[in-house]
Protein backbone atom coordinates (compact mmCIF):
# COMPACT_ATOMS: atom_id res chain seq x y z
CA UNK A 1 0.00 0.00 0.00
CA UNK A 2 1.02 3.65 0.11
CA UNK A 3 2.51 3.70 3.60
CA UNK A 4 5.39 1.48 4.78
CA UNK A 5 4.76 -0.93 7.61
CA UNK A 6 6.66 -0.22 10.81
CA UNK A 7 4.80 -2.44 13.30
CA UNK A 8 4.81 -6.14 12.52
CA UNK A 9 1.99 -8.45 13.47
CA UNK A 10 2.29 -10.93 16.33
CA UNK A 11 3.29 -14.47 15.46
CA UNK A 12 1.74 -16.01 18.56
CA UNK A 13 -0.81 -15.02 21.20
CA UNK A 14 1.98 -14.31 23.70
CA UNK A 15 3.20 -11.59 21.32
CA UNK A 16 -0.10 -9.68 21.16
CA UNK A 17 0.68 -7.25 24.03
CA UNK A 18 3.95 -6.27 22.35
CA UNK A 19 1.99 -5.56 19.16
CA UNK A 20 -0.45 -3.08 20.69
CA UNK A 21 2.25 -1.49 22.85
CA UNK A 22 4.33 -0.85 19.72
CA UNK A 23 1.33 1.01 18.31
CA UNK A 24 1.08 3.11 21.47
CA UNK A 25 -2.32 1.67 22.37
CA UNK A 26 -3.68 0.73 25.82
CA UNK A 27 -4.80 -2.64 24.44
CA UNK A 28 -7.20 -3.81 21.75
CA UNK A 29 -10.98 -3.89 21.41
CA UNK A 30 -12.61 -6.88 19.72
CA UNK A 31 -16.19 -6.37 18.55
CA UNK A 32 -16.75 -9.94 17.33
CA UNK A 33 -16.35 -12.39 20.21
CA UNK A 34 -18.77 -15.18 21.08
CA UNK A 35 -19.82 -16.09 24.60
CA UNK A 36 -23.01 -18.12 24.98
CA UNK A 37 -24.74 -20.31 27.54
CA UNK A 38 -22.59 -23.45 27.90
CA UNK A 39 -25.15 -25.79 26.38
CA UNK A 40 -25.54 -23.60 23.28
CA UNK A 41 -21.78 -23.04 22.99
CA UNK A 42 -21.18 -26.79 23.03
CA UNK A 43 -23.88 -27.30 20.39
CA UNK A 44 -22.20 -24.69 18.17
CA UNK A 45 -18.85 -26.44 18.58
CA UNK A 46 -20.40 -29.79 17.69
CA UNK A 47 -21.97 -28.26 14.58
CA UNK A 48 -18.59 -26.91 13.46
CA UNK A 49 -16.93 -30.25 14.19
CA UNK A 50 -19.46 -31.98 11.95
CA UNK A 51 -19.01 -29.36 9.19
CA UNK A 52 -22.76 -28.83 9.14
CA UNK A 53 -24.65 -27.40 6.15
CA UNK A 54 -24.13 -23.78 7.25
CA UNK A 55 -20.38 -24.36 7.57
CA UNK A 56 -19.79 -26.55 4.57
CA UNK A 57 -16.20 -27.65 5.26
CA UNK A 58 -13.82 -28.65 8.03
CA UNK A 59 -13.61 -25.98 10.76
CA UNK A 60 -11.75 -27.11 13.90
CA UNK A 61 -12.25 -24.89 16.96
CA UNK A 62 -8.93 -23.69 18.38
CA UNK A 63 -10.16 -22.39 21.75
CA UNK A 64 -12.54 -25.11 22.94
CA UNK A 65 -11.99 -24.16 26.58
CA UNK A 66 -14.04 -23.38 29.66
CA UNK A 67 -15.65 -19.95 29.87
CA UNK A 68 -13.19 -18.80 32.54
CA UNK A 69 -10.20 -20.00 30.51
CA UNK A 70 -11.42 -18.05 27.48
CA UNK A 71 -11.91 -14.88 29.51
CA UNK A 72 -8.45 -15.27 31.05
CA UNK A 73 -6.91 -15.75 27.61
CA UNK A 74 -8.48 -12.56 26.25
CA UNK A 75 -7.35 -10.61 29.30
CA UNK A 76 -3.83 -11.98 28.98
CA UNK A 77 -3.59 -10.69 25.40
CA UNK A 78 -4.80 -7.25 26.44
CA UNK A 79 -8.28 -7.35 24.93
CA UNK A 80 -9.75 -4.55 27.05
CA UNK A 81 -13.32 -4.79 25.74
CA UNK A 82 -15.19 -7.45 23.83
CA UNK A 83 -18.70 -8.56 22.94
CA UNK A 84 -20.60 -11.70 23.87
CA UNK A 85 -22.33 -12.35 20.56
CA UNK A 86 -25.10 -14.91 20.92
CA UNK A 87 -27.73 -15.45 18.26
CA UNK A 88 -30.87 -17.55 17.79
CA UNK A 89 -31.38 -20.06 15.02
CA UNK A 90 -35.13 -20.38 15.61
CA UNK A 91 -38.01 -18.42 17.21
CA UNK A 92 -38.31 -18.30 20.98
CA UNK A 93 -34.60 -18.23 21.81
CA UNK A 94 -33.58 -14.57 21.71
CA UNK A 95 -35.13 -13.30 24.95
CA UNK A 96 -33.47 -15.94 27.11
CA UNK A 97 -30.15 -15.30 25.33
CA UNK A 98 -30.47 -11.61 26.18
CA UNK A 99 -30.99 -12.49 29.83
CA UNK A 100 -27.88 -14.68 29.80
CA UNK A 101 -25.66 -12.08 28.09
CA UNK A 102 -26.87 -9.42 30.55
CA UNK A 103 -25.71 -11.64 33.38
CA UNK A 104 -22.42 -12.29 31.62
CA UNK A 105 -21.74 -8.56 31.23
CA UNK A 106 -22.60 -8.00 34.89
CA UNK A 107 -19.90 -10.43 36.02
CA UNK A 108 -17.25 -9.71 33.35
CA UNK A 109 -16.20 -6.03 33.38
CA UNK A 110 -14.65 -6.13 29.90
CA UNK A 111 -17.82 -7.47 28.27
CA UNK A 112 -20.05 -5.06 26.37
CA UNK A 113 -23.63 -6.08 27.15
CA UNK A 114 -24.90 -7.74 23.99
CA UNK A 115 -28.40 -8.45 22.74
CA UNK A 116 -29.96 -10.30 19.84
CA UNK A 117 -33.33 -10.86 18.18
CA UNK A 118 -35.22 -12.97 15.66
CA UNK A 119 -37.93 -12.21 13.14
CA UNK A 120 -40.90 -13.09 15.37
CA UNK A 121 -44.04 -11.30 16.57
CA UNK A 122 -42.76 -10.26 20.01
CA UNK A 123 -39.30 -9.09 18.88
CA UNK A 124 -40.06 -5.40 19.43
CA UNK A 125 -41.22 -6.08 23.00
CA UNK A 126 -38.11 -7.91 24.19
CA UNK A 127 -35.74 -5.66 22.23
CA UNK A 128 -37.25 -2.62 23.98
CA UNK A 129 -36.85 -4.38 27.32
CA UNK A 130 -33.22 -5.24 26.58
CA UNK A 131 -32.48 -1.68 25.48
CA UNK A 132 -33.87 -0.42 28.77
CA UNK A 133 -31.71 -3.04 30.50
CA UNK A 134 -28.49 -1.60 29.10
CA UNK A 135 -27.65 -3.47 25.89
CA UNK A 136 -24.76 -1.69 24.15
CA UNK A 137 -24.42 -3.79 21.00
CA UNK A 138 -26.68 -6.18 19.08
CA UNK A 139 -26.13 -9.25 16.94
CA UNK A 140 -28.20 -10.17 13.88
CA UNK A 141 -27.12 -13.35 12.10
CA UNK A 142 -29.03 -13.53 8.82
CA UNK A 143 -27.02 -16.51 7.58
CA UNK A 144 -27.58 -18.82 10.56
CA UNK A 145 -30.98 -17.40 11.54
CA UNK A 146 -32.23 -17.74 7.99
CA UNK A 147 -34.70 -14.87 8.39
CA UNK A 148 -35.43 -11.92 6.14
CA UNK A 149 -34.17 -8.64 7.67
CA UNK A 150 -37.02 -6.90 5.84
CA UNK A 151 -39.64 -8.93 7.75
CA UNK A 152 -42.51 -6.83 9.05
CA UNK A 153 -41.85 -8.03 12.61
CA UNK A 154 -38.43 -6.39 12.51
CA UNK A 155 -39.37 -2.98 11.17
CA UNK A 156 -40.07 -1.62 14.66
CA UNK A 157 -36.86 -3.25 15.91
CA UNK A 158 -34.66 -1.57 13.30
CA UNK A 159 -36.41 1.72 14.03
CA UNK A 160 -35.76 1.44 17.76
CA UNK A 161 -32.10 0.61 17.22
CA UNK A 162 -31.69 3.50 14.78
CA UNK A 163 -33.23 5.89 17.30
CA UNK A 164 -31.20 4.54 20.22
CA UNK A 165 -27.95 4.55 18.23
CA UNK A 166 -26.81 1.21 19.63
CA UNK A 167 -24.71 -0.63 17.02
CA UNK A 168 -25.87 -3.91 15.53
CA UNK A 169 -23.31 -6.37 14.21
CA UNK A 170 -24.92 -7.99 11.18
CA UNK A 171 -23.77 -11.15 9.45
CA UNK A 172 -25.29 -10.24 6.11
CA UNK A 173 -22.66 -11.65 3.77
CA UNK A 174 -23.23 -14.97 2.06
CA UNK A 175 -20.17 -16.71 3.49
CA UNK A 176 -19.67 -19.49 4.22
CA UNK A 177 -23.01 -20.65 2.75
CA UNK A 178 -25.57 -18.31 1.18
CA UNK A 179 -29.30 -18.21 1.74
CA UNK A 180 -32.02 -16.09 0.18
CA UNK A 181 -31.60 -13.29 2.73
CA UNK A 182 -27.83 -12.72 2.57
CA UNK A 183 -25.88 -10.39 0.31
CA UNK A 184 -26.03 -6.57 0.16
CA UNK A 185 -29.56 -6.42 -1.28
CA UNK A 186 -31.83 -7.40 1.64
CA UNK A 187 -29.98 -5.49 4.36
CA UNK A 188 -29.49 -2.60 1.94
CA UNK A 189 -33.28 -2.29 1.82
CA UNK A 190 -33.36 -2.11 5.63
CA UNK A 191 -30.87 0.76 5.53
CA UNK A 192 -32.90 2.53 2.86
CA UNK A 193 -35.83 2.51 5.28
CA UNK A 194 -33.72 3.23 8.40
CA UNK A 195 -30.72 5.27 7.16
CA UNK A 196 -29.69 6.33 10.68
CA UNK A 197 -29.14 2.72 11.78
CA UNK A 198 -25.66 2.13 13.21
CA UNK A 199 -24.52 -1.17 11.73
CA UNK A 200 -21.31 -3.18 11.66
CA UNK A 201 -21.10 -5.62 8.76
CA UNK A 202 -19.34 -8.77 9.95
CA UNK A 203 -16.44 -10.34 8.04
CA UNK A 204 -16.20 -7.26 5.76
CA UNK A 205 -19.31 -8.74 4.14
CA UNK A 206 -17.50 -11.80 2.74
CA UNK A 207 -17.67 -12.76 -0.03
CA UNK A 208 -19.64 -9.73 -1.36
CA UNK A 209 -16.89 -7.32 -0.35
CA UNK A 210 -17.49 -4.71 -3.04
CA UNK A 211 -21.19 -4.39 -2.30
CA UNK A 212 -20.72 -3.98 1.43
CA UNK A 213 -17.83 -1.52 1.05
CA UNK A 214 -20.13 0.53 -1.16
CA UNK A 215 -22.80 0.30 1.54
CA UNK A 216 -20.39 1.73 4.13
CA UNK A 217 -19.36 4.48 1.72
CA UNK A 218 -23.02 5.46 1.19
CA UNK A 219 -24.14 5.32 4.83
CA UNK A 220 -22.15 7.25 7.40
CA UNK A 221 -23.23 4.98 10.26
CA UNK A 222 -22.31 1.71 8.57
CA UNK A 223 -19.04 0.10 9.63
CA UNK A 224 -17.23 -3.14 8.77
CA UNK A 225 -15.51 -5.62 11.05
CA UNK A 226 -12.39 -7.53 10.06
CA UNK A 227 -13.45 -10.92 11.43
CA UNK A 228 -11.34 -13.61 9.73
CA UNK A 229 -10.49 -11.22 6.89
CA UNK A 230 -7.12 -11.79 5.19
CA UNK A 231 -6.39 -14.87 7.29
CA UNK A 232 -5.00 -17.90 5.54
CA UNK A 233 -8.14 -19.83 6.45
CA UNK A 234 -10.63 -17.36 4.98
CA UNK A 235 -8.81 -17.27 1.68
CA UNK A 236 -10.71 -20.32 0.54
CA UNK A 237 -14.04 -18.69 1.39
CA UNK A 238 -13.60 -15.64 -0.81
CA UNK A 239 -10.35 -13.70 -1.17
CA UNK A 240 -10.59 -9.95 -0.65
CA UNK A 241 -9.86 -8.30 -4.05
CA UNK A 242 -6.62 -6.33 -4.10
CA UNK A 243 -8.32 -3.57 -6.07
CA UNK A 244 -10.55 -2.82 -3.08
CA UNK A 245 -7.70 -2.28 -0.61
CA UNK A 246 -7.43 1.51 -1.14
CA UNK A 247 -11.12 1.88 -0.31
CA UNK A 248 -10.71 -0.28 2.79
CA UNK A 249 -7.78 1.85 3.86
CA UNK A 250 -9.80 5.04 3.48
CA UNK A 251 -12.70 3.62 5.45
CA UNK A 252 -10.32 2.42 8.16
CA UNK A 253 -8.65 5.79 8.54
CA UNK A 254 -12.12 7.32 8.77
CA UNK A 255 -12.88 5.07 11.76
CA UNK A 256 -15.29 2.79 9.95
CA UNK A 257 -13.39 -0.52 10.20
CA UNK A 258 -13.31 -2.37 13.52
CA UNK A 259 -11.29 -5.33 14.74
CA UNK A 260 -13.21 -8.58 14.97
CA UNK A 261 -11.89 -12.10 15.53
CA UNK A 262 -14.71 -14.70 15.96
CA UNK A 263 -12.93 -15.92 19.10
CA UNK A 264 -13.19 -18.68 20.26
CA UNK A 265 -14.64 -20.21 17.08
CA UNK A 266 -11.50 -19.94 14.97
CA UNK A 267 -9.21 -22.66 13.61
CA UNK A 268 -5.95 -20.72 14.22
CA UNK A 269 -4.28 -18.67 16.92
CA UNK A 270 -5.92 -15.34 17.77
CA UNK A 271 -2.69 -13.56 16.86
CA UNK A 272 -3.06 -14.62 13.22
CA UNK A 273 -5.94 -12.14 12.70
CA UNK A 274 -3.73 -9.28 13.85
CA UNK A 275 -0.76 -10.50 11.82
CA UNK A 276 -2.98 -10.74 8.73
CA UNK A 277 -4.04 -7.10 9.16
CA UNK A 278 -0.53 -5.86 9.85
CA UNK A 279 0.93 -7.53 6.77
CA UNK A 280 -1.43 -5.53 4.55
CA UNK A 281 0.95 -2.61 5.05
CA UNK A 282 -1.86 -0.08 5.55
CA UNK A 283 0.23 1.84 8.09
CA UNK A 284 0.28 2.23 11.84
CA UNK A 285 -2.43 4.92 11.89
CA UNK A 286 -4.78 2.48 10.15
CA UNK A 287 -3.98 -0.25 12.66
CA UNK A 288 -4.58 2.13 15.57
CA UNK A 289 -8.00 3.02 14.23
CA UNK A 290 -8.95 -0.59 13.56
CA UNK A 291 -7.59 -2.12 16.75
CA UNK A 292 -8.69 0.55 19.22
CA UNK A 293 -9.72 4.07 18.25
CA UNK A 294 -12.76 3.37 16.07
CA UNK A 295 -14.41 1.01 18.57
CA UNK A 296 -13.46 3.24 21.51
CA UNK A 297 -15.38 6.09 19.88
CA UNK A 298 -18.30 3.92 18.81
CA UNK A 299 -18.79 2.52 22.32
CA UNK A 300 -17.59 5.62 24.20
CA UNK A 301 -14.73 3.71 25.85
CA UNK A 302 -12.19 6.51 25.81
Amino acid sequence: MTEPRSVFGPQADADVPAFWRALGLPGIIDVHVHFMPPRLMNAVWEYFAEAGPLVGHEWPIRYKQSEEERITHLRGMGVRAFTSLAYPHRPGMAESLNEWTAGFAARVPEALQTGTFYAEPDAARYVRRALEGGVRVWKAHLQVGGYDPRALELDLVWGMLAEAGTPVIVHAGSGPVANGHTGPGPFGEVLARHPRLTAVIAHLGAPEYDGFLAMAERHERVHLDTTMAFTDFLGGLGTFPEALLPRLRDLGLAGRVLLGSDFPNIPYEYAHQLEALARLGMGDDWLREVCWNAAARLFDLR
